[in-house]
């Protein structure tokens, strides 16, 4: 792989700082890196293979003559400087909720539709992180028999909420040690000691928008239009790591034993077979980038369905490590 010019567009936020982490252990050549962020961190200095690197102020000047622009910063922030990043010839590989439904802009989990990346126009969407878990677990069983419709619950750490909300969780388990009320800031409800059924802003039929993702962009990932997912959201005072319930069901029956030799084979999955515990936990899967398997077994609601339980680190493979797979993805043309 070629050495590449790049700048990370929210640097110092939890999805940033991993990006540079992961740039740093997947040992990307860098020929030259730029951190941006807001007036706030402007300033600071962040090591990167033990050189510091000084923060600079984002503006529309701030992309010349780069490769890549990794987006770690809200979808307002992406919007604002996406036409300036395409201007410059950069490739802009956002993680925000920006473009993900723009039909112009590849939604791409490599694993799954890698080859959408190449079709680009400027910019390329990273999913939602547990839409990412998510599909991945499930799209072994996929290619034996298409996926029509899936029932989904999510178990969301508190890392989905950035930096400030894994503080939170620490803040207020610290404040019932010590006798207090918390008085959450971040979340709608305290975390600690508690699960907050809600994630997102209310979308329609009393679903939230984060909830509404899995199915809206499952449709764009697996190319299936008629894809029906119902989902629930939970956040959970986990700091780290998603944990997802999922019963699918399939066009045609597939038996269990297919599903599990589809699953083991699928890239991204690591299916656990031991008899005495085949499920796994958040502090199983924190900072790694596989997705992991348990609990498969027939649903027996329906003939043609698969429940599965699934982890996964969102900061990783939810975020940050699926934007730099696709710039391995490009670079690697494949």
């Amino acid at each position: 792989m070629r050495a590449v010019k790049l700048a990370i567009l929210g640097a110092t936020g939890a999805v940033g700082r991993e990006m540079l982490r992961l740039i740093e252990e997947y040992q990307i050549p860098v020929e030259e890196l730029r951190l941006l962020s807001g007036r706030n961190s402007v300033g600071k200095t962040i090591l990167f293979r033990g050189i510091p690197y000084t923060v600079q102020i984002a503006d529309e000047e701030s992309f010349s003559g780069l490769d890549y622009v990794l987006g770690a910063s809200d979808a307002p922030i992406s919007r604002r400087f996406a036409p300036a990043i395409k201007k410059s010839g950069a490739l802009f590989i956002d993680n925000s909720s920006a473009f993900r439904m723009d039909p112009e802009v590849p939604l791409v989990v490599p694993e799954i539709n890698g080859s959408d990346a190449f079709s680009h126009s400027g910019i390329i969407a990273n999913p939602n992180c547990s839409t990412i878990i998510t599909l991945i677990a499930v799209s072994g069983i996929d290619l034996l028999s298409p996926i029509r419709s899936m029932m989904v619950s999510t178990y969301q750490a508190v890392s989905g909420a950035g930096i400030r909300g894994q503080q939170e969780l620490e803040d207020e388990l610290a404040a019932y040690l010590q006798g207090q009320v918390p008085h959450p800031e971040v979340f709608p409800a305290p975390i600690a000691m508690n699960v907050i059924p809600w994630i997102g802003a209310e979308d329609s039929d009393g679903y939230t928008d984060e909830e509404m993702k899995m199915q809206n962009e499952g449709r764009r990932i697996l190319h299936r239009p008629e894809l029906t997912v119902n989902c629930t959201c939970v956040r959970v005072p986990v700091m780290r790591s998603h944990s997802i319930s999922v019963t699918l069901w399939t066009e045609h029956p597939v038996s269990l034993a297919d599903a599990r030799d589809a699953l083991n084979k699928a890239p991204g999955c690591h299916l656990m077979t031991d008899a005495s515990c085949d499920y796994p936990t958040p502090l199983d899967t924190s900072d790694q980038d596989l997705v992991w398997i348990g609990r498969l077994r027939e649903d027996h609601t329906h003939p043609n369905g698969i429940s599965l339980w699934c982890c996964g680190d969102q900061l990783r493979k939810g975020a940050a490590a699926n934007a730099l797979q696709i710039l391995q993805y490009l670079e690697n043309g494949k």
